[in-house]
């Protein structure tokens, strides 16, 4: 079973779209996972468990964020390496990722298990949903080695060009998934707990079908015992890419959980509502993410082969696919946030501080389209180091000042608090443009030869 694809050749647009068509349907099936948790307890079980699940399923989106980010380093390697016709250091650099990323998740897992309630403590769990929240983060954390597994999985197809089988596995799960939210939370009743355990065991199936599909398809290299080890210098690269990355997703998820932070001190209502809307929001940003991660994988491959040029065209092509949509987005969620939310709650409620809060997720549908593949642009040459600044920056000196700043003013609403973000975004965006046009200025993105010698100097 041959699915890798060489993106250095031949048209651009169309395989782009190709390849991030699936992506995008592997994230919406993924997103899936926490929206059907999160559905099906609104529909069987009270706003307490709502309120647990949304946020214990946010602290489970950061730290997936987290390894998914990180494991870019793997995606940008392996891209790199099949676009310089390395393939074989391929295996050397699957192996120093599996050893490194195992070592994560055993770690990850028992800080899960063993500090959920001082975690839901920090996130001001309210106190009626407080120990629902604690079941919720240790079943989940104790899963941790599923979920990392999975993601990391993702990521060497990607590099490898195939976005596919990626979305085969998270498909299969998700069907687990939905699966067991109906019987453990409508059936069973099992609220919170049910919601948590169908996850897991959804992830669990994801893993041991990839697996079985990793067998069966044709790699361009080969993975060997002896290669299942740290290699240093892959360790290194790998670091070196993915680390910044993940740094900057998480401390822009720390974002986000300190602003449901200030929200869950609202009370429960504004905490399942905002809970909903971001379950929303999972939804509407994906194909704006769909596009930076295709992006990163199709800007590897041919920074790989020094061919900036084509790189430069299909982050063009990129832009305008994905603003068109976002303008789309922009409509639905502006003036129609009250039926999206209504699909994961039936607390009227509810619904309303959701639509609230989605109003200003809306304008940020319009920033998010432009600046994610700017963002995919850059983490595909290996500029892993600005995507973390531009995002800190964003984060901290923006989306949660503002958000504080608003939460604090006598007649607040959630919209206001919500105007953090489309802010925070404003200014990404300017910082990705700017660092455009500075690239740009000191020839590092046209000229092949100067583009060769920067890339051997820097690898």
């Amino acid at each position: 079973m041959e699915t890798n694809t060489s993106f250095t050749e031949g048209k651009i647009l169309k395989p782009l779209i190709l390849f991030a068509f699936p992506v995008l349907l592997a994230l919406f099936l993924q997103a899936m996972y926490g929206a059907v948790d999160l559905l099906i307890v609104g529909k069987f079980a009270s706003s307490a468990d709502v309120s647990a699940v949304s946020t214990g399923s946010q602290i489970m989106t950061t730290l997936t964020n987290l390894i998914s980010s990180f494991a870019m380093g793997t995606t940008i390697l392996l891209g790199q390496q099949i676009g310089s016709g390395k393939k074989e250091e391929g295996g050397r650099t699957v192996g120093t990722a599996i050893v490194m990323f195992a070592a994560i998740a055993v770690v990850m897992s028992i800080i899960m298990v063993v500090f959920a309630p001082s975690i839901s403590q920090i996130m001001n769990a309210p106190e009626e949903a407080f120990q629902k929240t604690v079941d919720y983060i240790r079943i989940c954390g104790g899963g941790m080695l599923v979920i990392v597994a999975y993601n990391l999985i993702g990521c060497i197809f990607r590099g490898l060009g195939d976005s596919k089988t990626p979305l085969i596995t998270v498909a299969i799960a998700c069907v687990f998934n939905i699966a067991g939210d109906l019987i453990l939370c409508a059936g069973f009743h099992m609220g919170t707990q049910g919601a948590a355990i169908a996850t897991v065991f959804a992830q669990i199936v994801s893993v041991v079908v990839s697996f079985f599909l990793i067998c069966k398809k044709e790699l361009p290299f080969t993975v060997k015992n002896k290669n299942i080890r740290i290699h240093k210098v892959y360790l290194k690269k790998m670091v070196g890419f993915g680390a910044p990355i993940a740094l900057q997703d998480l401390l822009v998820s720390i974002s986000f959980l300190i602003i449901l932070a200030i929200v869950n001190s609202m009370g429960v209502i504004a905490s399942a509502g905002v809970g909903v809307a971001e379950k929303v929001c999972a939804f509407i940003m994906l194909i704006s993410s769909a596009f930076m991660q295709s992006m990163s994988a199709f800007v590897a491959q041919n920074y790989g082969a020094g061919q900036i040029t084509r790189a430069r065209k299909a982050l063009h092509y990129g832009i305008a696919v994905s603003f068109s949509i976002g303008v789309v987005m922009f409509l639905i969620t502006f003036f129609h946030g009250d039926a999206l939310a209504g699909i994961f709650s039936s607390d009227g409620e509810v619904v309303f501080a959701a639509a609230d809060y989605l109003k200003a997720y809306a304008i940020d549908c319009l920033f998010t389209a432009i600046f994610f593949c700017y963002t995919g642009f850059y983490n595909g040459i290996g500029k892993t180091r600005f995507v973390m600044i531009q995002g800190i920056l964003g984060a901290f000196c923006v989306r949660v000042p503002v958000s504080y700043i608003m939460s604090i003013q006598p007649e607040t609403s959630l919209f206001h608090i919500g105007l953090a973000t489309p802010m925070s975004s404003a200014l990404q965006l300017i910082l990705c443009v700017g660092f455009m046009l500075f690239l740009r200025k000191k020839g590092m993105l046209d000229d092949k030869k100067k583009f060769n010698r920067l890339y051997f100097l820097s690898h």
